[in-house]
């Protein structure tokens, strides 16, 4: 099965940020479903049913010792730039020093089983749409410039816990699934 690691949203994030999902960009433009927007921490890839409850062990030690946190929604953004987006992401903002103390340890007790940890540096977001391949520059600009003229509402949430999370790909988009919940735990 496909698993990540991933902080989930309250239920008024996630149909705020699906208000978002409305400039222009038809067919070219790929938008996560709402109910699935959430926070990745750590992608694994392919995983055996076997491991879930290794991989649950080593989040409740990752876990261990850290005490709930907020976060805030806090501008939007494209990768790689405005000038040809592929991703579009609202950003988030709070207590960003506590979200990067977990992100690390989850990314070291899971290095500790084998996942090889990320090249790419954490960068603390909630990716909304994916431009499709062979989008053409000036419908991507277009659908860029649109997309960050929106406002965002800086909606506050508490992250009290990260999600062991099954990712099944079908043809209307990724069905996300909760395989377990490791709280955290001062």
């Amino acid at each position: 099965m496909r698993a990540f690691v991933a902080i989930e949203l309250p239920p008024q994030v996630r149909q705020a940020l699906g208000r978002l999902q409305n400039p222009p960009g038809g067919q070219q433009v790929k938008w996560v479903r709402a109910e699935g927007i959430h926070l990745t921490l750590k992608f694994l890839g392919e995983v055996e049913e076997a491991r879930v409850p290794e991989l649950t062990q080593a989040l409740t030690g990752a876990c261990g010792g850290l005490r709930p946190f907020r976060l805030h929604l806090a501008g939007l953004g494209v990768f790689p730039g405005p000038s040809r987006p592929r991703v579009a992401w609202v950003g988030l903002a709070g207590e960003i020093d506590r979200l990067l103390q977990l992100q690390s340890r989850v990314e070291g007790a899971l290095a500790s089983l084998g996942f090889p940890p990320e090249q790419r540096p954490f960068t603390a977001h909630l990716t909304l749409a994916r431009l499709r391949e062979g989008t053409g520059p000036q419908e991507a600009r277009a659908f860029g410039e649109a997309f960050l003229k929106q406002a965002v509402a800086e909606l506050d949430f508490p992250v009290e816990g990260v999600s062991l999370m099954r990712s099944q790909l079908h043809p209307g988009g990724a069905v996300y699934t909760r395989l377990g919940f490791i709280p955290l735990s001062a």
